[in-house]
């Protein structure tokens, strides 16, 4: 074949292969790039920021969706509105509601509507197997501590300025974090120990021990006593920059079953792969999230 006979073929080829590529699937060609999502490291923020990457990579055709953290909320918020990070899909409202407020933030953020669609509860707690029912009675806890999580925790405060003084309990809160407390919690448990501790639902932690949230008689806990909203934060340029991304992160809708199961399903395939976990929910799940999928490809 002569070299200006090459030519034209090599062309039905590059265009064959193009058409082919498009016709793949349900007409999908799929998303380019990467995109990055904070994380605080909160059980519910790992399952569905996990669960947000596996599904843009597997289904939407991203390279790779990176899942920065745990990183504190001051850092989150800044990331977000600074565009180091897309999304940082746990804020709870009205808790977080200061960091959303900060100038430096509130103009250069889009807070998208809650994806969490049962009711939170948020408090201090104790295992069912102490005789404590309220704050005021937290004295006779058979502890001096307070065991909370991550020190950017906005209950923290709280519990430090209002709650302890307010209740002129001898206590002091110890601030660590969400996998120290949870292991703190266990320990106390399997031992029927005494322990006062930060807990809160949607969370597995419901679902593996007995425990109550102690009643706030001089309602010095706020606006912590009232269920909050979860949801989302993303930087306000993503609608233009990515509209496949952003419509995804707007449908994505979960109930507390779901929230709890994904989450067991990741504490059984272990800490250190929550992506294995993930996929395994998927597989009885699929139905849950095809309408998120469907509403990021009316983007394309």
């Amino acid at each position: 074949m002569t070299e200006s006979g090459r030519k034209p073929l090599a062309l039905v080829l590059v265009l064959l292969v193009a058409v082919l590529a498009v016709g793949c699937g349900d007409g999908w060609s799929g998303s380019s790039g990467d995109k990055t999502l904070g994380s605080i490291g909160w059980t519910e923020n790992v399952a569905v920021s996990t669960l947000t990457k596996v599904v843009m990579e597997d289904e939407l055709g991203y390279e790779e969706v990176q899942i920065k953290g745990p990183l504190e909320l001051g850092p989150l918020f800044q990331g977000v509105a600074g565009g180091d990070l897309a999304a940082f899909q746990d804020v709870w409202l009205p808790n977080n509601q200061s960091y959303l407020d900060k100038p430096q933030i509130k103009n250069d953020v889009e807070l998208l509507d809650p994806w969490y669609e049962s009711r939170t509860a948020y408090g201090i707690a104790v295992p069912d197997y102490m005789d404590i029912q309220s704050l005021e009675e937290l004295d006779r806890a058979g502890t001096d501590q307070i065991t909370g999580i991550e020190p950017s925790a906005s209950f923290h405060p709280v519990i430090r300025n209002e709650v302890i003084p307010g209740y002129n309990l001898d206590m002091k809160l110890v601030e660590s974090s969400t996998a120290a407390m949870l292991s703190e919690l266990e320990k106390k448990y399997e031992a029927k120990e005494p322990i006062v501790f930060l807990a809160w639902s949607p969370h597995w932690m419901n679902t593996e021990y007995d425990f109550h949230y102690l009643d706030d008689p001089k309602d010095l806990q706020g606006k912590f006593n009232d269920p909050s909203r979860i949801t989302t934060v993303v930087n306000e340029d993503l609608p233009d920059e990515d509209p496949v991304a952003y419509a995804f992160l707007k449908a994505i809708s979960l109930d507390e079953e779901q929230v709890n199961t994904m989450e067991a399903d990741i504490n059984e395939a272990g800490a250190n792969n929550p992506e294995k976990g993930v996929r395994n929910w998927l597989k009885d799940n699929r139905d849950v999230v095809q309408p998120w999928i469907e509403a990021a490809k009316q983007e394309q």
